[in-house]
This record gives structure tokens, C-alpha cells and sequence, in this order.
């Protein structure tokens, strides 16, 4: 007898504290009922959020892994072996979609290598709300993730992000950790040409949702409050 294989389900979860109708769907939470065993990066906020979501199995008898950057290939297969035994399993986000500026991708790579189905479910996700809200080239653009933290390494990437505008009008997108979004505004100032179009849009989804789009030189003359708010930032041309 061939036993079938459960599912990998990617599930998103909210950009911050809202509730858990924000940019997720109906169908989201008749699917989180049917999961036993999930993979998160944070054991703690995982079970918040489900609770939040109306998931209404005892937690004695549901099975979490925790995933990060750091887990090795051997134990991230082992975490897929309910689904080979015909069971559902949820990869969880900590914020927005799975694998997209978070990890995951590591164990969607294993189900594909092992005929899992792998479920991508419907969320919002940080990156292309503030490509949409920009008014930047969406047709041609890049994520680069966090950007290096040393100043000069920095500024050799911004000028790299720079050229890559000017060459091909391509978006160039990236994100920064929320205390230090005012180092990463005063690099960008100090390096980039002054005509280059700046979007940043924090809190995205959240009732202090904040965007705007100027060319650097208006930059200058703003004093945007983004110490410790999730924001994304892109650079391109107008």
C-alpha cells in the first residue's frame, strides 16, 4: 500500500501586532486546523500567533521544530518526515511570507527533493507592498537582504546599488535593522547622487504606516521618526 504524503504548507503571518484578519485570508485558518506539527524560527511568538489565528489544538499534542539560518541540512530533513508519513506540516513566518527575507527555504528545497507538495499560502509581505507603494520600477528590481554593517563596506555597496540604478532603471531594494534605519538614511545621503529617487515605507499594514518617496535632496530636509520601526528602503530613479 502507498501511503500519500501530507503537505508543506507556507504560512504568513502578520507584519506586526494587528489581528490575525490583516492581509490573511479565510482559508489560512481552516488550513491551520489541520496541522500537527510546525517549523518555526521562534518557539514563543509561533504559539502567539496560532493562539491569535483561533488554532484550537492543545499544544502537549502538537510538534514544533525551530529553524534558523544556522540548522543544518541532516536536521532540517528530519523535520519533513511527518509529511513523508502522510501528515500536514506548517512552515511558519515571523513576520510576512516564509523564505522571503526569513528562513525556510532550506526545507522547501528538502520537500521538493522528496515529493512533498509544497502549499504557498496568501499573506502580505513587507517587500512588495513598498516596491507597490513607491512608484518605482516594479518590472525590473532587486532584493539584496541587510547591506553590510561596516561604514566602509556600506558605502561600497550603496555606490554598487547606485550604478545598478542608473544602468537599468532597476529598483534596487534592501531592509536594515529598525535601530539603526537613521545610520543607513545618513549613508545613503552622504553617498548617493542627490537626483536619486528614495522610497521608505515603515510599519507597513500597521495603523502608523508611513511612506514616502523623494529624490535625495528633498531627503535632506526631512527629519522621518524611524528609530526601531520595520521599514524597507529602495533606491531607483524617477
Amino acid at each position: 500500500m502507498i501511503m500519500n504524503k501530507g503537505n508543506l504548507y507556507l504560512i504568513p503571518t502578520p507584519l506586526g501586532e494587528t489581528g490575525f484578519e490583516a492581509g490573511l485570508p479565510e482559508t489560512n485558518h481552516h488550513i491551520l486546523q489541520r496541522i500537527n506539527t510546525f517549523i518555526v524560527e521562534e518557539l514563543r511568538t509561533a504559539r502567539r500567533f496560532l493562539r491569535k489565528a483561533g488554532y484550537l489544538k492543545d499544544f502537549e499534542d502538537v510538534t514544533f521544530h525551530l529553524l534558523n539560518e544556522h540548522t543544518p541540512d541532516h536536521e532540517a530533513l528530519t523535520m519533513l518526515e511527518n509529511a513523508v508519513s502522510g501528515q500536514h506540516i506548517g512552515l511558519l513566518s515571523e513576520a510576512g511570507l516564509p523564505c522571503i527575507a526569513d528562513p525556510g527555504n532550506i526545507v522547501v528545497r528538502l520537500a521538493h527533493q522528496k515529493g512533498i507538495r509544497v502549499v504557498p499560502l496568501i499573506g502580505p509581505s513587507s517587500i512588495m507592498l513598498a516596491l507597490m507603494a513607491s512608484g518605482l520600477n516594479g518590472q525590473n528590481f532587486t532584493f539584496h537582504g541587510y547591506l553590510p554593517v561596516k561604514p566602509d563596506d556600506r558605502t561600497k555597496a550603496l555606490r554598487e546599488l547606485e550604478y545598478a540604478v542608473s544602468r537599468g532603471r532597476q529598483t534596487q531594494i534592501f531592509i536594515e535593522t529598525p535601530y539603526r534605519n537613521l545610520a543607513m538614511l545618513e549613508s545613503i545621503l552622504k553617498t548617493c547622487h542627490p537626483a536619486l529617487m528614495l522610497c521608505i515605507a515603515a510599519d507597513l499594514t500597521l495603523e502608523t504606516e508611513w511612506i514616502r518617496c523623494l529624490p535625495l535632496n528633498e531627503w535632506k530636509k526631512q527629519s522621518p521618526a524611524l528609530h526601531k520601526r520595520p521599514a524597507v528602503f529602495l533606491l531607483g530613479s524617477g
